[in-house]
């Protein structure tokens, strides 16, 4: 039987805060969407993990449905924000699931909170440092700066999607978590659920974001799950600089592990959820996260 969600809103600290709650029992896992992404890309993981574990997944400040105030995007307010979810769903020692900047603000997470999550997992992130690959602040802003949909319709963006993505991701429903990025306008026009000054309000706390600083901090087990196309000749100054990232993250987080995911992209969620969902459910099953 397909397993549908419950959309919730929880008041936190004067902010509204939505979550997907996609019910199961057993250990409890939060998912944390990505830079201008929303809950709705675990849409497809999270009802498998939920076959055996507690699951929610979140829409973080700025995003989706949530609040969208002017401030409060440093890694300690958002950290802040998670730890607020935690406590009012009454988690006992979650396992924090981040895909791409969600990652990085559960690597945070985990050095402000030690006591909280049993264990972390990377997916496709948690290595984001972009003072190490931009001269400034105002060249990391203007490189990471999001794009303008100002005058794009849904249609128009879908047929873009399609015709740009369309070998990689297929289905209605990877379109439909896709659009829930946006808002569609009354002349049926999209606008970026995270406004183009939040998106570089984030930026800003990444540049002061040093994953290696943070690592030997982390006391809970990480699993670590990037994505990569080993066909994908373009890729390999990318695939370069990870490698030396993750031989980093292994050679200073105390409790770790890598698993790969082989023939993915960097959205892997949307790409390849089973793959996702098992190798967390084999961690889980083996006794990684204690």
């Amino acid at each position: 039987m397909t397993r549908v969600p419950k959309d919730e809103w929880v008041d936190l600290n004067g902010l509204s805060f939505h979550y997907r709650d996609w019910g199961g029992s057993g250990q409890p896992i939060v998912l944390l969407h990505g830079l201008a992404s929303t809950s709705h890309i675990w849409d497809m993981v999270a009802p498998i993990l939920a076959e055996d574990n507690a699951v929610v997944a979140l829409d973080q400040r700025g995003h989706g449905v949530s609040a969208k105030p002017d401030d409060g995007y440093d890694f300690t307010t958002v950290s802040k924000d998670l730890l607020d979810l935690i406590q009012y769903r009454n988690m006992e020692r979650p396992i924090v699931v981040g895909h791409s900047w969600g990652a990085d603000v559960a690597l945070e997470f985990a050095v402000a909170y030690p006591e909280i999550a049993c264990g972390i997992c990377f997916v496709d992130g948690g290595m984001i440092e972009p003072s190490t690959r931009h001269a400034d602040l105002a060249t990391a802003k203007e490189e990471m700066a999001p794009p303008d949909f100002s005058g794009v319709t849904r249609e128009a963006f879908l047929e873009r999607f399609r015709s740009r993505r369309g070998s990689t991701f297929s289905g209605d429903q990877v379109e439909e978590i896709v659009l829930a990025n946006f808002e569609v306008l009354a002349d049926n026009t999209l606008r970026a659920n995270l406004s183009r000054d939040n998106h570089l309000r984030i930026i800003e706390a990444l540049w002061d974001h040093h994953p290696p600083a943070l690592y030997p901090k982390v006391s809970c087990p990480v699993l670590i799950m990037p994505a990569r196309q080993e066909s994908d000749a373009t890729a390999s100054e990318r695939g370069d600089r990870r490698a030396k990232s993750l031989t980093v993250a292994q050679s200073l987080l105390p409790i770790s592990k890598i698993k790969w995911m082989e023939d993915s992209v960097h959205d892997v969620p949307m790409q390849r959820p089973e793959l996702v969902a098992a190798t967390i459910k084999e961690q889980i099953d083996g006794g990684f996260f204690g």
